[in-house]
């Protein structure tokens, strides 16, 4: 009987690695989800409906704070944890690629030196299993490969720069702590279903598309040569969970991207005709698009980020040859995004007008 411990709740990939633990894993004993105060609320009838669905396991929601040392646990908690956590998930995280700087180094990487400290004494761990991101390889260009990290290029954003110095902290641990660092590409709903809590990331290319959708003829973006590297949710939350497991993973870098290649052009024609029943005709240079969006109102509009056009020219590439070759042996694999575009715009299509779906766009 085991026990574990995940930051990040109640967000997205948090909650569906939780509920996928329990589906897989009969031998869980104590699921210990810590939450920020404020989110307590959002938090506690997820936890209710999970425990309901799932009475052989024990799940506690544990107040906390990991921009605070120690994660701000009170001296109950910290030691019923240490007692019983034998598992621990970072996911905590801020993935909004417009984030200021001083937030996103106050969760990201301060956040994870308090996780990666408190660690340190639970006397019982198993495995400690970092959330990442494939895009701490900034502006590097090329193959990027799983067991590299230190580069000296910059990087597109505060996200991707924050998310870079916390893997550097993680990694100098791995002589000393059981751990694996997971690095997933751009996570959109689940392959089957569609099924997500927020139409960012790849959904902004979708929104772009669906605000357009009056124009006699749309336009591609640029030339769209770069990779987009889009990963369902089922597969992050599988993979994980078998990592987490497997003693092949452990003090290993695992990209959790798809092997699958697919470019922005070729991702953006078939989401058109899916979406809009036509294609794209012509082309606008990226430069000007990128121009347009420097107005907060046609931000808003289109319900796009700027900062999602800088990968429409990055010209990088994810080798996950290790995850692959791990996960090939407990039979996961990851699908090819043309065979998940249409559940996806059909889930797109049935939830576009729900506000709570789509992110604030400043």
């Amino acid at each position: 009987m085991s026990g574990y411990f995940f930051t990040g709740f109640p967000g997205f990939i948090c909650k569906e690695l939780v509920v996928n633990l329990l589906m897989e894993n009969n031998e869980i004993n104590h699921i210990f989800l810590l939450v920020l105060p404020r989110m307590k609320s959002t938090a506690i009838p997820i936890i209710q409906k999970l425990q309901q669905q799932y009475p052989h396991t024990t799940i506690t929601l544990i107040e906390g704070d990991i921009t605070e040392p120690n994660l701000m646990l009170n001296n109950v908690d910290a030691e019923l944890l240490k007692s019983e956590v034998n598992y621990v998930f970072h996911l905590a995280a801020v993935y909004d690629l417009a984030v200021k700087k001083e937030i996103a180094r106050l969760v990201n990487v301060n956040g994870t030196k308090h996780v990666v400290d408190w660690i340190k004494s639970l006397p019982f761990l198993k495995r400690f299993v970092y959330f990442s991101t494939a895009y701490v390889a900034g502006l590097r260009e090329g193959i990027i490969f799983e067991n590299e990290l230190k580069h000296p290029y910059p990087f597109k954003n505060h996200y991707e720069e924050t998310k870079y110095l916390a893997e550097l902290i993680v990694d100098k641990e791995k002589e000393h702590l059981p751990l694996t660092i997971i690095r997933p590409g751009i996570v959109k709903g689940h392959s089957q279903t569609g099924e997500t809590t927020k139409f960012d990331g790849p959904y902004f290319m979708l929104n772009f598309l669906y605000s357009l959708r009056f124009l006699p003829l749309i336009p591609h973006l640029g030339k769209g040569e770069a990779e987009f590297n889009v990963v369902p949710i089922d597969y992050i939350v599988k993979a994980t969970s078998y990592l987490a497991h497997t003693e092949e993973a452990e003090g290993k870098t695992l990209h959790l991207t798809n092997p699958n290649r697919i470019t922005i052009r070729e991702t953006y024609t078939l989401l058109m005709e899916i979406l809009l029943k036509k294609a794209p005709k012509g082309s606008i240079p990226l430069s000007l698009a990128k121009q347009f969006l420097r107005f907060p109102t046609a931000r808003r509009w289109l319900r796009v980020e700027k900062e999602a056009l800088d990968y429409f020219t990055w010209k990088g590439s994810f080798d996950c040859s290790e995850a692959i070759d791990i996960l090939a042996k407990g039979k996961i694999h990851c699908p090819p995004f043309q065979v998940t575009a249409e559940n996806m715009v059909n889930y797109y299509n049935q939830h576009k007008l729900d506000q709570m779906k789509h992110v604030h766009i400043s």
